[in-house]
């Protein structure tokens, strides 16, 4: 008979880097049935090592937790890639792109989202969220966004076809576009999404859209653009105050029927009114609802107090400062980079803080934006922002636990402790081994979910 106690995978001789809550930092990992069973010292975890352990010598390699994405458009890129919307607006010198075809059926849909999942466990890459798909993008112009991707990854993940866990939130209004409060109250109350699949897809709660982004001068501001304007909030309304009461409603409704909540807030005065609403929300039940605003390019150190008291997330790109930071000081003038994109900032404060790519938009390569959070350097070698520069320790756990807790699922996954989901990523050298610049030469040699090597170089 077998020996039920050997590990089924151990990996050992190696770093790995544990982001526990004392980021240890062990020898090797023993995984059996799909959970990590030991984490210690060669020593510790060799007598789990059975006739038919497979034994896998890291030889100076390190294992990661794997890497959660808290914030990627897996259809949209799966249409997309290699093509992303920041490599093409350097190179079209902020005109419009050239989009891809429709996606019209869930054939199409479905090979997009599992030519992301191929791509995505290339990269150690072992969880995601898919932010925003919904009734509103039903006829939008991409096929990309639509509830329909909704049923697609639920049979996808059913099917055991999908090489990460998923997590989706909701979209009633348009994608970077208008809202409006009866949409919302409508789906909250008409539209079911499909049932969740364990372990692989759920639908956590809803996505709303706040204004705009500060380049294009569509982000709601309370300092004025050079040409004077202020911006404005997305959701329908016909003065500044009907539509900052209707998005504090979108928010209450949502927040009442008991979902998370990421909104998209870019402007300073945009994070300011969602950080006061999502307290506000909060305060009436203290429900823990871990939710966040995303992209949070302009964010007051009085709003930073608002998300800190009460533990609002804020999910953001790093590459984005250091490829967009001279287009904000264009339009906003210099003064308004004192906020700009304060990660230093936000993680002394105490905001639960979540690196993630918005691929298509930026490349899904991890190491590329940890790169950027570690060193704020772009492609130009200018230091963008060095006082808001992040440890590489920092990055990668805004990578890993991080997304883990916003995700609710930090007992699950997010560390690489005994009783976790066994997801891994193997990498031919250490993090912390290398110049932070360099990060992204660092290859991914295995892709661990569940136990399973879903992918291996």
């Amino acid at each position: 008979m077998p020996d039920v106690s050997a590990a089924d995978l151990v990996l050992t001789g190696g770093r790995v880097h544990t982001v526990d809550a004392r980021d240890r930092i062990a020898q090797a990992v023993a995984v059996r049935g799909g959970r990590i069973a030991r984490v210690g010292t060669a020593g510790e975890v060799a007598p789990l090592i059975g006739p038919r352990t497979r034994v896998v010598r890291l030889d100076g390699r390190s294992v990661l937790p794997g890497i959660n994405d808290s914030h990627l458009h897996g259809v949209w890129l799966g249409a997309m890639w290699p093509n992303l919307l920041m490599d093409q607006l350097a190179a079209s010198g902020g005109h419009a792109h050239e989009a891809p075809s429709r996606l019209e059926t869930a054939g199409d849909r479905r090979r997009a989202i599992l030519r992301t999942a191929d791509l995505l466990a290339s990269l150690g890459i072992t969880s995601y969220t898919e932010p925003g798909l919904g009734p509103g993008e039903d006829g939008g112009p991409s096929g990309c966004f639509g509830s329909d991707a909704l049923h697609d990854y639920a049979d996808l993940a059913a099917e055991g076809r999908l090489k990460a866990r998923v997590t989706a939130l909701m979209l009633f209004g348009e994608l970077d576009g208008r809202s409006t409060t009866e949409d919302l109250l409508g789906g909250l109350r008409d539209f079911r999404p499909p049932a969740g699949v364990p372990g692989r897809f759920r639908v956590a709660g809803v996505k709303i859209f706040a204004d705009g982004i500060p380049p294009m001068r569509s982000a709601w501001t309370d300092r004025p653009y050079t040409d004077g304007s202020h911006g404005a909030l997305l959701v329908d309304g016909g003065s500044d105050a009907e539509r900052e009461a209707a998005l504090r409603t979108m928010i209450d409704a949502a927040h009442d029927a008991g979902h998370q909540i990421g909104v998209h807030a870019t402007g300073d005065r945009a994070t300011r009114v969602v950080a006061d609403a999502l307290a506000a929300a909060l305060a009436r039940d203290g429900r823990d609802a871990r939710h966040y605003v995303i992209h949070g390019d302009l964010l007051s150190p009085a709003t930073l107090t608002v998300l800190a008291s009460n533990r609002i997330g804020l999910n953001t790109q790093a590459g984005i400062p250091v490829a967009t930071e001279p287009m904000l000081a264009a339009a906003l003038g210099q003064d308004a980079l004192r906020d700009a994109w304060p990660l230093r900032d936000a993680l002394d404060a105490g905001v639960p803080l979540c690196l993630s790519s918005d691929s298509p938009v930026l490349t899904p390569d991890w190491r590329a934006g940890m790169a950027a959070a570690v060193t704020r350097r772009g492609l130009d070698g200018s230091v963008r922002g060095a006082a808001q520069r992040l440890a590489v320790a920092e990055a990668l756990r805004a990578y890993t636990a991080a997304p883990a807790r916003q995700d609710g699922e930090e007992d699950v996954k997010g560390s690489v402790e005994p009783g976790k989901a066994a997801d891994l990523c193997v990498l031919g050298g250490d993090l912390f081994g290398v110049e932070p610049r360099d990060l992204p030469s660092l290859p991914v040699t295995m892709t661990v979910l569940d136990g399973e090597v879903v992918y291996e170089a």
